[in-house]
């Protein structure tokens, strides 16, 4: 499996490569270059494994340049001792006879980043082996609060690796600012920029398109590497669980095999749901997924009417790590959708970086809206469903999952759609405890 750039002006490389650069040297992002496919023989054999079991048989499909052996011990370094607090690493929770809840942050920085961020150095560092790399890879991190100490913890002391995360400095909760600076380990290092989350991303993709800085890093012994989602290998383990989650369903008897379900996916990035999408195009049975956003609710304007604009003021939720106007990987989905035509992708990013704002054709805002649905949450509607949830259920939701099943619940309300829905849970209400407390 070769991965080429969405921006087409850069050779196809090996997945290995993909993880270690990040980035496209031509600033796109590296997306996979054949389709993969799951029989519904092969998504039967998921149902009686293990996460780690079922993460294997994902991700050998993607990563050819690795042997399942050095896949399984990368699942195994991730996902196996105690790294999450229960064995089933992604449990599905029911909440009511319509509805579950996947529970995605039972790792060791309580937050669905930890999903991803616990394999990748696991990846990063047999990429370099098979590659041959002698430089020191210096991962960029730029974080709206959780990928930031997921990204610390993974690498912290990983040999060959040096960490920098760039984060909002009055934009993220106090405990997730606590979780980055007091991160231990001898290559990691935080820093808090004075803006947002935005600018703190537009900056590091800066450093990344700067050639002549990655030139002198180079004849350092250094080379620049993302542990954000632009990177490839941050992707491809979130693809696992929309997998996982539907097989634990069949188990139970909650669903029937190929009954479709909808996921509901709380969404900043795009990465998260993204993951999700490309599930569906393997073949795992979803009949839509709802990008549920807060008051920044550029997706949600995109999704509804093809138009990406943002230009519009920056507000600071309750919900911080969706606090996000420029979602990177919004890219690759538009590079999917229209066959692969990097002269779109090109245009279209052009337009965003020099205008803010891009309008995609009438056929792909069709082919957006067959997949996705959305709309937003506001901070009162956020802690109103959170003391809600509570009182009907007791189930307590952290700020981002509480968007996400406010946001079906205007589905179910808008469109009469009864399917079997999950709603992907970001984050431990713990570690927003005080937006959750002000909910009572």
């Amino acid at each position: 499996m070769k991965y080429e750039s969405t921006r087409g002006n850069s050779p196809a490389v090996s997945a290995a490569e993909a993880i270690k650069r990040g980035i496209a040297p031509d600033g796109g992002l590296f997306v996979p270059i054949e389709q993969v496919t799951l029989t519904d023989r092969e998504l039967q054999n998921l149902i009686p494994l293990s996460y780690t079991e079922r993460a294997v048989l994902i991700l050998k499909s993607f990563l050819t340049h690795y042997t399942e052996e050095d896949l399984t011990r990368c699942v195994e370094a991730a996902y196996g001792g105690d790294k999450f607090d229960t064995p089933e690493v992604a449990p599905v929770k029911p909440l009511t006879p319509d509805t579950a809840v996947l529970e995605l942050w039972h790792g060791p920085t309580c937050a669905f980043k930890d999903m991803a961020l616990q394999i990748l150095p696991q990846f990063l560092v047999r990429a370099m082996e098979k590659t041959g790399e002698t430089s020191e890879i210096v991962i960029l991190v730029a974080t709206s609060g959780d990928t930031g100490k997921a990204a610390l913890d993974g690498f912290a002391d990983v040999p060959g690796t040096s960490i920098i995360v760039f984060y909002p400095e009055q934009g993220v909760s106090a405990v997730q600012r606590l979780q980055m600076v007091t991160q231990e380990g001898k290559n990691v290092h935080v820093l808090g920029v004075r803006g947002n989350f935005d600018d703190a991303q537009s900056s590091v993709k800066q450093v990344f398109g700067d050639k002549d800085f990655s030139e002198i890093l180079e004849e350092k012994g250094y080379r620049l590497s993302s542990a954000n989602s632009i990177n490839w290998g941050r992707l491809v383990p979130q693809i696992v669980y929309y997998f996982s989650a539907y097989a634990d369903l069949v188990r139970t008897g909650t669903v029937q095999p190929g009954e479709k379900i909808n996921f509901v996916v709380p969404t900043g990035n795009f990465g998260n749901i993204l993951a999700g999408f490309y599930a569906k195009a393997m073949g795992l049975p979803v009949h839509r997924l709802l990008c549920a956003a807060n008051a920044n609710n550029v997706l949600t304007e995109f999704i509804q009417t093809g138009t990406y604009d943002r230009n519009r003021k920056f507000l600071k939720t309750l919900s911080p790590s969706m606090d996000i106007l420029i979602s990177s990987n919004l890219e690759r989905l538009l590079y999917e959708l229209t066959g692969r035509q990097a002269d779109k992708i090109n245009r279209w990013m052009t337009e965003l970086k020099t205008g803010g704002v891009y309008t995609v054709d009438q056929d792909i805002r069709e082919k957006v809206s067959s997949h996705f649905w959305s709309d937003f949450a506001s901070d009162r509607e956020t802690l109103d469903t959170i003391r809600e949830t509570w009182a009907q259920h007791r189930y307590l939701l952290d700020t981002h999952t509480a968007v996400a099943i406010h946001v079906l619940e205007k589905y179910r309300q808008a469109t009469g759609d009864t399917t079997y829905s999950v709603v992907a849970s970001t984050a431990s209400p713990f570690k927003f405890n005080g937006s959750v407390a002000k909910a009572f």
